[in-house]
């Protein structure tokens, strides 16, 4: 499989495209098959420290 590592901060120079072994989904997970991915401009710039991170959902789940 292929994925997007990060080895260090720094500009999306840095972000490299790697293989990395194939994993297997657990117990009640799924696999999905992707035929296309992107990282976002919102993505890049936070890499830099140029975009402030995203604040946790405030979710409140039903009794």
């Amino acid at each position: 499989m292929q994925a997007v590592v990060l080895e260090e901060h720094g500009s999306p120079d840095i972000l490299q495209v790697s293989k990395i072994p194939d994993l297997e989904p657990g117990r009640e997970e799924v696999r999905v098959k992707v035929a296309a991915s992107a990282v976002n401009r919102a993505d890049a710039m936070q890499r830099q420290g140029n975009y402030p991170r995203p604040k946790p959902p405030d979710m409140k789940l039903p009794a």
